[in-house]
């Protein structure tokens, strides 16, 4: 691996973010669904070539955003999640030909997918106990969503019905599909804001959301909205046993489902069905943005499981990216919390595929050098979802005279105008990434180090923006994350200040006030450690249990203590870089000074418990040999669905060590600290009785 992948990997995850939460909690997206599917298929790449870059705070760990605060929030009793991404034919043979090894099929055994358009919408999960709708919700972050149930009810009976048609229903029945706004009511919808003089709805998928997302249910009911019902949550019991199946099940329970749902039984197939929806596309009234291919067999598709977000036996086709030409009016450098400058292209506003662009990343001075980008160019680009676009060449032949070659700037723009030094990998050679050596002397990085910590994945604290932060900053009443928690002592100074009443300041304080307890995950993300990421401190949290054990370790592998470093390496999701990031970040006396500051002003729980409704849940397991009755992967797969921690290394902690033939240094190194040691039926044994209760 090279800093240069590191890095990489860094900016694509902050330019994702910022702009899942432009389309999914502000539903004003500045970029299309091309460009976003390019970016994140990068970081896929980049992260499935170094696992060790994976954090949680990555698009290809989380889905969507965390929900906006507005609505009460909701946990999903099974996780809503997303799918990878397919854009060829290849692809979709790569898709097919894994689920067959994975599943070690014969070439003649029969393989069935179900294939369906892809809405354009908003994903909802409605549930139904008895029969009943008794609430709704939206998907969020996959793990948790908003409560728009009072919303959901004014859809009216024909999209959602409120009782579910139908004798013998499960007790408890999760039904989930997508909200959308059909071609006709989005255009009347924009001619009802015209007439108002309101601002137009870029889309009808940010006017499904934005309709359905009301505060006051009474909008929502002015709206035209509609739902197609194509997938399920919790059930309590499962009525058939195809994917198809459930669909008709569906419909017989008063949802619409889409009728031009088809099953396909070879690649051939599912490409003729993507060719055939792409040609439809125009004329459907509603948006679709590729079509979606499940495996058809429900038994197949819980053996199959899941990888991070993504389950293994779906993925979406997407259709082809939209392009645009537009001109280089300036390119701007933007300080990260890492000290990382970022070129941006503000470019001449651009209309692409409905949503107007007007800034491009240039990622770094490589980048720009090999595009040889000037100002005044005009470049092709890309939409590609919710992120920044991405510039894909310039058209040399309206390059204007006298356009130089762009100098990448030698000193920081702060107002220290601090030296720019690049990276250096491993191997002595020079990075990708430039970064202002100032440190945390940089005003940039401390603003960035402030908003990353209030962000809505650390401590989440409202009404502490971009803006407030930068005020707070220049005041020097909030240099350091402790000083939030300290801000009440500017209570006065606070309240002269433009647009700060007795009503606000009160509320920002009761909010500060709110989250001096927090989990020992959302702690160690919001310290704003290089490498640390979501996942990644979810992974600390687990392993170590309490701030005080993951503060001791952090300090001993800070020291340089070997045992230390061993057993932080041990931990499953845990590598050499985040021991490295760890290890900087400690054995420096400011950080370490920041740290203990905030440490003495918030509450920080231990982690939770491991479920324990199975006999490995909580349990490090360690795979080794050759297994001949699952893969390693189906068997990893299943320790980890079960609630194990699934280990690459045996240590004194480990609990159970599952060998197979050919077994060699992880079997010896098991015997001689005496972890239990169990052959591949063995442990099939022991988690038979899990495996067969239902989901």
């Amino acid at each position: 691996m090279t800093e240069d992948h590191a890095a990489r990997a860094q900016q694509l995850r902050r330019d994702i973010a910022h702009h899942n939460e432009r389309y999914f909690d502000k539903d004003r997206p500045e970029i299309s669904d091309a460009a976003y599917d390019a970016l994140l298929r990068e970081l896929r790449e980049i992260e499935a070539q170094h696992p060790e870059l994976i954090t949680r705070d990555s698009p290809t760990q989380r889905v969507g955003a965390a929900p906006a605060g507005k609505f009460a929030k909701v946990r999903h009793a099974v996780p809503m999640l997303s799918l990878a991404n397919a854009f060829s034919a290849e692809d979709v043979t790569d898709f097919v030909e894994r689920i067959r090894r994975f599943l070690r099929l014969g070439e003649d055994e029969a393989l069935v997918f179900t294939a369906e358009p892809k809405i354009d919408g908003l994903s909802l999960s409605l549930r139904y106990e008895k029969g009943a709708l008794v609430s709704g919700a939206t998907r969020g972050d996959g793990a948790e969503g908003e409560d728009v149930t009072p919303n959901v009810r004014t859809l009216g009976e024909r999209e959602v019905p409120q009782r579910l048609k139908g004798r013998d229903l499960p007790a408890v029945c999760e039904v989930r599909g997508e909200v959308y706004m059909t071609k006709p009511d989005f255009r009347e919808l924009n001619r009802q804001q015209v007439a108002a003089e309101k601002a137009l709805y870029a889309n009808p998928r940010n006017s499904a959301a934005g309709s359905l997302r009301q505060i006051d249910a009474t909008v929502t009911a002015s709206r035209s909205l509609r739902f197609f019902a194509y997938s399920w949550g919790q059930m309590s019991a499962m009525p058939a046993t195809t994917h198809s199946g459930m669909i008709k099940w569906l419909k017989a329970r008063g949802f619409h489902t889409n009728p031009l749902i088809k099953t396909c039984r070879t690649v051939e197939e599912l490409m003729a069905f993507h060719h055939d929806i792409e040609l439809q596309r125009a004329s459907l009234d509603y948006d679709i943005d590729g079509v979606v291919y499940k495996v058809d067999r429900l038994d197949w598709q819980e053996r199959l499981g899941f990888v991070s977000r993504n389950p293994r036996w779906s993925i979406a086709h997407k259709f082809a990216a939209e392009k645009a030409v537009t001109l280089v009016k300036d390119i701007d450098i933007q300080v990260g919390r890492t000290g990382a400058l970022t070129p941006v292209a503000k470019l001449e506003p651009v209309t692409v595929g409905g949503v107007v662009v007007s800034n491009a990343t240039l990622h770094n001075e490589a980048f720009i050098r090999e595009l040889d980008v000037r100002l005044g160019d005009s470049v092709t680009i890309q939409r590609a979802g919710d992120v920044i676009p991405q510039v894909l060449g310039v058209v040399l032949e309206q390059r204007p005279k006298g356009a130089r070659p762009y100098k990448f700037p030698t000193k920081c723009p702060c107002y220290l105008k601090t030296d720019v030094v690049r990276d250096v990998t491993a191997t002595g050679e020079q990075g990708a990434i430039s970064r202002c050596s100032g440190e945390f002397a940089c005003p940039y990085q401390k603003v960035e180090h402030l908003r990353h910590f209030v962000s809505r994945n650390a401590f989440d604290i409202e009404g502490l923006g971009e803006k407030q932060i930068v005020l707070f900053f220049e005041k020097q009443w909030v240099t350091q994350p402790a000083e939030i928690f300290r801000l009440h002592e500017h209570k006065a100074q606070l309240l002269e200040e433009e647009g700060y009443g007795e009503t606000s300041v009160r509320n920002l304080l009761a909010a500060i006030q709110a989250r001096r307890t927090i989990s020992l995950e959302r702690f160690l993300h919001a310290l704003g450690v290089r490498n640390i990421g979501e996942t990644t401190a979810r992974a600390l949290a687990r392993g170590y249990g309490s701030w005080q054990s993951f503060h001791d370790a952090a300090l001993r592998v800070a020291a340089g203590e070997t045992d230390a470093r061993a057993e932080m390496d041990a931990l499953d999701q845990i590598g050499e870089t985040v021991i490295d990031s760890l290890a900087a970040y400690f054995s420096e006396p400011h950080n370490r000074k920041v740290v203990e500051a905030l440490a003495q002003q918030v509450k920080v729980l231990d982690a939770e418990a491991p479920a324990a409704d199975s006999p490995i849940a909580g349990k490090t397991v360690v795979f080794t040999g050759t297994l001949t009755m699952m893969t390693r992967e189906e068997a990893k797969a299943l320790a980890e669905r079960l609630g194990a921690k699934v280990s690459g290394s045996v240590s004194k902690k480990t609990d159970y060590v599952v060998a197979g033939p050919a077994a060699g240094s992880k079997l010896k190194k098991a015997t001689e600290l005496g972890v239990q040691v169990l052959d591949e039926q063995q442990f099939l044994d022991l988690v038979s009785s899990s495996r067969s209760s239902p989901p």
